[in-house]
C-alpha cells in the first residue's frame, strides 16, 4: 500500500490540572484523582446525584430525543457506506439477455442468394465482468476511510447524547434553583405579612406613622409580584426539559422541590486520561485517520490501474435455437487483463495529493484545538466549583449576619429607638443574601454537571465500535 501509515499526532497534555485543589487546601477532601468509573456509572453518570426524577428524565434522552434518533440513522448510513466501499474489492458481474429476430435483405449479391429473405432468431446471454486489482491499496484505503468515518459518526452520536443529557441535568438544576428562590420568597412573604400586621397594630396605637404602614404594604406586595414572576422561568425550564426528553411540553410536569443537594465529590483523573474519555476528541482523532487514508488514495493515482475486464464480445451463451441456448456448446468468451496509466493531467494528481495533505493538516489542527478546548472546559469548571464553594461559605456567614441585624433592628423598632425604614433596609439585605445563597448553590450544581460532561460522562474509547463492527453494515 502506497501512502503514509497513520499514527496519532501528539496533543498538548499538561501533567496536572491547574485548578485542582492542593492536598492541604480545605477542598482537598472533596476531590479525587481517579478513573471516572470509580463514582460515575458508565452511560448513567447522572445517577451520582441520587435524584429519581432526574434519572427518569435522563433515560428518555436516548429513547425519545429526535436529534439522537437522527444521528443514530446517520451512523447506520455510515456503516452501509463501508459495505459499499468494500464491494469494490470484488468483481462486478452483469447480465443482459436478449432475443433478436432478424430478416436478411432481398437485395443481397448472387453469392448470397440462398439467404434471400431468411428470418432468424438469435438468443444471446452475455455476462460482463470487470475487476480492478487493488495493487496499490487505493480500494483498501477507501474501505478504511469509510470505516473510520463510521467511527466518527458513532463518536458524534455519543457526543450529542452526552450534550443533551448534560443540558437536561443543567436545566433540571436551574429549575430546582428557581424552586428554591420561589420557596424563599414564599417564606419571606409570610414574614412580611407578620411585619405588616405589627406595623398596623402600632399605627392603631399611635406609635407608628401611616408612612410605616405604607412602606410595609409596598414591600409585601412587591415581593408577592416577584413570587409570581418566578413561574415564567420555571415553566420555560420545564418545557425545555420536555423537548430534550423527546416529549411535547404538555406531556411533562416536574414536581415542585427547592434545591437542597450540594455537588457530590467527583473523580477527575489525570490529564493524560482525557484523550480517551471524550467522544468529541475521539471524533477529531478518527477524522485524522480518515484524512490520512485520502493521502494514500491520492498517491495511488500515480500508479497504473490493473484489472480484468471483458471486451465488447464478453463471456456468455449464444445460440439460434432456444432449446440449445443454455447448453455448453453455446458458450463464448473474450476476457483478459488490462492496465491503464495517465501520462499527462496538467498537474491534477499533484494538486489532489497536496489538497489531501492540506486537509489532513487541518484535521490535526482541529484535533489539537479540540483537546485544548477540553482542558479549558475542565479547568473552568474545576475553578468554578472551588471558588463557588468558598463563596457559598462566605455567603452563609453573610446570611446569618443579616438575620442577626434584622432581629436587632426589629427589637429596636418595637422599642421605638429606630424608624421602620431601618427594618425595611435590613429585610432587603437579608432577602438579597438569601437569594444569592440559592443562586450560588444552583451555579455549583451547574458547574458540577458541566465538569462531568467535560470529563466525558463516564464514556471512553473502548465504547467506540471497531473497524470490523462498523464493516458489518447491520
Amino acid at each position: 500500500m502506497v501512502g503514509p501509515k497513520y499514527s496519532r499526532p501528539s496533543a498538548p497534555t499538561p501533567p496536572t490540572y491547574k485548578e485542582m485543589p492542593s492536598d492541604n487546601s480545605p477542598q482537598a477532601s472533596e476531590w479525587k484523582t481517579a478513573q471516572p468509573s470509580d463514582a460515575i456509572a458508565r452511560g448513567k453518570w447522572w445517577e451520582v446525584y441520587n435524584d429519581p426524577e432526574l434519572n427518569n428524565l435522563e433515560e428518555q434522552v436516548s429513547i425519545s430525543n429526535q436529534n439522537i434518533k437522527m444521528m443514530e440513522a446517520q451512523f447506520r448510513e455510515a456503516k452501509y457506506a463501508v459495505r459499499i466501499a468494500h464491494s469494490a474489492l470484488y468483481p462486478t458481474i452483469g447480465v443482459a439477455p436478449t432475443i433478436v429476430n432478424s430478416r436478411t435483405s432481398s437485395n443481397l449479391s448472387k453469392s448470397n442468394q440462398a439467404n434471400f429473405g431468411q428470418i432468424s432468431t438469435l438468443y444471446d446471454l452475455p455476462l460482463s465482468v470487470s475487476w480492478e486489482a487493488d495493487t496499490w491499496g487505493s480500494i483498501r484505503r477507501s474501505v478504511m476511510s469509510s470505516a473510520e468515518n463510521a467511527q466518527v459518526s458513532d463518536a458524534q452520536l455519543e457526543n450529542a447524547r452526552l450534550s443533551y443529557q448534560g443540558e437536561i441535568a443543567d436545566d433540571y438544576f436551574e429549575l430546582r434553583g428557581t424552586d428554591g428562590e420561589k420557596d424563599l420568597l414564599d417564606t419571606t412573604v409570610k414574614s412580611y405579612e407578620v411585619y405588616l400586621k405589627l406595623t398596623q397594630d402600632r399605627f392603631k396605637s399611635g406609635v407608628a406613622s401611616g408612612s410605616d404602614v405604607a412602606q410595609a404594604e409596598t414591600q409585601l406586595e412587591t415581593t408577592r409580584a416577584q413570587v409570581i414572576d418566578y413561574d415564567v422561568a420555571r415553566r420555560q425550564y420545564e418545557h425545555a426539559i420536555a423537548v430534550l426528553a423527546g416529549k411535547a411540553p404538555a406531556e411533562v410536569s416536574i414536581s415542585y422541590s427547592p434545591i437542597k443537594i450540594t455537588p457530590p465529590p467527583l473523580p477527575v483523573g489525570v490529564p493524560s486520561q482525557l484523550l480517551e474519555r471524550r467522544p468529541d476528541i475521539a471524533t477529531a482523532e478518527r477524522q485524522m485517520a480518515a484524512a490520512n487514508e485520502q493521502i494514500g488514495i491520492a498517491k495511488a493515482a500515480y500508479y497504473p490501474l490493473i484489472g480484468l475486464t471483458t471486451s465488447n464480445a464478453p463471456v456468455g451463451l449464444e445460440s439460434t435455437s432456444f432449446l440449445h441456448w443454455l447448453s455448453w456448446p453455446s458458450r463464448f468468451w473474450s476476457v483478459g487483463p488490462g492496465a491503464s496509466e495517465t501520462i499527462y493531467d496538467a498537474g491534477k494528481r499533484r494538486a489532489t495529493l497536496n489538497q489531501s495533505i492540506a486537509a489532513y493538516d487541518a484535521t490535526v489542527a482541529n484535533y489539537r484545538q479540540t483537546v485544548l478546548s477540553a482542558f479549558q472546559q475542565i479547568e473552568d469548571n474545576l475553578a468554578a466549583l472551588r471558588v463557588l464553594e468558598d463563596e457559598a461559605k462566605a455567603e452563609d456567614v453573610a446570611v446569618q449576619a443579616a438575620q442577626n441585624a434584622l432581629d436587632i433592628s426589629t427589637y429596636q423598632y418595637k422599642a421605638g429607638t429606630v424608624n421602620y425604614l431601618t427594618v425595611i433596609t435590613e429585610q432587603a439585605i437579608l432577602l438579597s443574601d438569601q437569594v444569592q445563597a440559592v443562586s450560588i448553590l444552583t451555579r455549583r450544581m451547574s458547574a458540577s454537571v458541566l465538569l462531568i460532561e467535560a470529563l466525558g460522562g463516564g464514556w471512553d474509547v473502548s465504547k467506540l465500535p471497531t473497524i470490523k463492527e462498523v464493516s458489518n453494515g447491520k
